[in-house]
């Protein structure tokens, strides 16, 4: 199996109807046969979570972001168990743009994993992705930050960060882990894709190569495909 998360982030292009059309374009090519060995995962703005969510779809939702709070007075934040009621399969975790503490990373793999939701820990190099991967949440996304949105994809300029991030996970893995490495940084097409998984990882984490590209659906299509005709699958 290959894996392909999508992270809207906060783009304007998916702000309102936006967003159903984004959600229209991973619905209609996930949905596909061809694409069958690879799992689609959609992060939408968080305001945007039930809009995406469809229990005919053949996508998971995430959220971008879960905050510690506990249910009940705990207002503003992104309560893990309300995000789960509203059709949340998971959340990312540690953003390059929202990082937070190694132990908040820890409680926050603890409680989603106590409630099956999955856990997607980004690292920004493979010291990260060693240091995480003890933690055994469902997924690693190692994206160096200076990359992140530059067109520029780590799988082509910095290949050897795919490389160790892979050897890192393995090396520190802990018992009975099941922990998947993703690639994301300056993914743009479907040679990006590709050439991730054949260096050790197991997907993609992606967003402005798909937000910004002129037709979602051709470009989300061509991921996907670039995907699985890596020649070496990425075990985890």
């Amino acid at each position: 199996m290959r894996y392909f998360v999508i992270n809207a982030k906060n783009y304007s292009e998916v702000s309102g109807k936006g967003l159903e059309s984004l959600a229209a374009a991973v619905r209609i090519v996930s949905g596909k046969q061809i694409f069958r060995e690879v799992e689609f995962f959609l992060a939408p703005p968080n305001f945007g979570l039930t809009s995406t969510v469809n229990p005919q779809s053949s996508y998971h939702v995430l959220a971008q972001h879960l905050d510690l709070a506990k249910l009940g007075a705990s207002t503003g934040f992104s309560v893990p168990e309300i995000a789960k009621s509203f059709g949340a399969a998971g959340s990312l975790i540690n953003h390059s743009e929202h990082r937070i503490s190694r132990n908040d990373i820890e409680s926050l793999i603890s409680r989603l994993r106590l409630l099956g939701m999955i856990s997607v820990v980004c690292a920004k190099d493979d010291e990260e992705v060693g240091e995480f991967s003890k933690l055994a949440p469902d997924f690693i996304a190692v994206e160096p930050p200076d990359l992140i949105g530059s067109g520029k994809a780590v799988s082509k300029v910095r290949p050897e960060v795919i490389m160790g991030s892979r050897s890192a996970l393995d090396r520190n893995r802990v018992p009975n882990s099941t922990t998947k490495l993703l690639c994301g940084a300056g993914i743009v097409d479907g040679i990006d894709a590709r050439l991730s998984v054949e260096m050790g990882a197991a997907g993609i984490l992606v967003a402005s190569g798909v937000i910004k590209a002129p037709d979602w659906e051709n470009k989300i299509g061509e991921l996907a495909q670039g995907l699985i005709d890596a020649k070496t699958p990425g075990a985890g």
